[in-house]
């Protein structure tokens, strides 16, 4: 999707008060949009604020203005903020653009479709209008109106390489994974910087088992970027070089600060069911939810377990390294707190602080296991319980109890698991064979862990 404000630069702009005085409104709002996409938005929002209040009915800065708090996690009022902005001016098709794009990240896909359809009402040719309209398509699975949309997004500009990148997606998640690459490889070359395209290309390669050639993309991108954390990661991944007991915090960060805004939508069309395996441990072990845990989510992204486990809780913390992710989950309101902090380093600085964690499908970037479990042991308090997925490894395939997969996430096996936790002293181990989501149209088999510190 397309959200053009939302773009940084490096530009670096601090008015002071003499000279803001002397500048027109029209100065004043493109000063303002400047501070806003070198992201300084403190300052972007006190100058939006100003010009709203001396020029109430002025719509560009209403609309910025709305994008800007969009962008702070408050999309309620940023939904409020870009409606009034097209009540003031309904013949600007941005606007439209921009509202669904906020309506999408909040799963309004209905809305989103209509604000879409209405940009593309106003201007026929709004290209980034129709790549839109495809992603909100397929969220909603009208397969066949998502390529059309993408189709014709390609039609109106045959060099927008989010369209050419969207395309290839679509055709990835039914199977044609041969056509898709075109795409990728069209994507990148109209943007050779274009970091999803690559990581799109390499995972096409893999999923046809052509791990060396998956790998000979990491190295391309590794040329123009040397420190690209993804890059490095999803080499060692398929390459079977240089492979790190966990993914690294630049790799967590990046991978998940990228897709935030399209991350439940994602899992949603991948039936994604680590959080709702969670909460059903947890229920077999409380009958009778109650408010009584003092309870940390381990890794909780947008805080999809969070709504789910809220009636067994009475405070709840989730950490989680993406500042983009926790945004989202701060906006489900079910958290006591969120807290940016790489997980190991968290548990460790608070002992015997919980009676329960739990995890989803966040332990799938760790190789070994003992440290973060021991880790986790010691935040608990006596008879704390601790639930987590992981995906399930082939024991033939994983000497050491575990293995990186191409895809980058960690599979562990069962015995591997079982006797970690029970050195540690947890009892009570039990694990459950599921199938965590789907993954190009095969399921991901995992295992529902959970035990109790004694």
């Amino acid at each position: 999707m397309q959200t053009p404000i939302a773009a940084h630069d490096a530009i670096q702009v601090e008015p002071d008060q003499e000279t803001l005085s002397e500048l027109s409104v029209e100065d004043a709002l493109s000063l303002a949009i400047q501070l806003h996409r070198a992201g300084h938005l403190d300052d972007a929002e006190a100058l939006y604020r100003r010009i709203i209040e001396a020029n109430p009915g002025q719509p560009d800065a209403i609309h910025f203005f709305g994008l800007l708090l969009h962008r702070r996690g408050k999309s309620e009022e940023a939904i409020e903020l870009i409606e009034q902005s097209i009540r003031l001016d309904p013949e600007e098709p941005n606007r439209y653009n921009n509202l669904g794009n906020v309506l999408i990240e909040q799963g309004k896909l209905a809305e989103a479709t209509g604000a879409y359809e209405k940009a593309i009402a106003l201007q026929p040719g709004h290209a980034d209008a129709y790549n839109n309209l495809g992603a909100v398509l397929r969220a909603q699975r009208r397969v066949d109106e998502a390529f059309a949309a993408y189709g014709k997004a390609i039609e109106l500009n045959p060099e927008h390489a989010d369209a050419h990148n969207n395309f290839g997606n679509l055709l990835s998640s039914q199977g044609r994974v041969k056509e898709a690459m075109a795409y990728y490889c069209k994507a990148i070359t109209l943007c050779p910087h274009h970091p999803e395209s690559r990581r799109l290309l390499g995972i096409a390669y893999y999923t046809l088992g052509q791990l060396d050639a998956a790998a000979e993309v990491y190295r391309q991108w590794l040329i123009d970027e040397s420190d690209h954390p993804v890059a490095k990661h999803l080499l060692a991944a398929c390459s079977g070089e240089d492979i790190p007991a966990r993914a690294s915090d630049a790799y967590i960060e990046t991978s998940f600060d990228t897709f935030a805004g399209s991350f439940d939508a994602k899992l949603q069309r991948l039936n994604y069911r680590a959080p709702q395996l969670i909460v059903d441990a947890l229920a077999r072990m409380d009958t009778a939810p109650a408010k009584r845990h003092l309870a940390l989510d381990m890794g909780c992204g947008t805080g999809l377990c969070g709504p789910l486990i809220a009636p067994y809780v009475r405070r709840l913390t989730g950490i989680d390294l993406s500042s983009q992710m926790l945004a989202k989950a701060q906006q489900r309101n079910v958290y006591d707190e969120l807290v940016k902090c790489e997980l190991n380093d968290y548990l460790v600085r608070h002992e015997q602080a919980f009676d329960l964690i739990i995890s989803a499908d966040t332990l799938v970037y760790f190789g070994a296991l003992d440290g973060v479990l021991e880790a986790a042991f010691n935040a608990l308090r006596r008879a704390g319980v601790l639930i987590f997925t992981v995906e399930e490894a082939v024991a033939t395939e994983a000497s050491q109890g575990y293995r990186i997969n191409p895809n980058g996430r960690y599979s562990h096996r069962r015995d591997y698991l079982a006797a970690a936790l029970q050195t540690l002293g947890f009892a009570g181990v039990t694990l459950e064979s599921a199938v965590l989501r789907m993954e190009g149209g095969h399921s991901v088999n995992g295992i529902v862990v959970t035990s109790c510190k004694t």
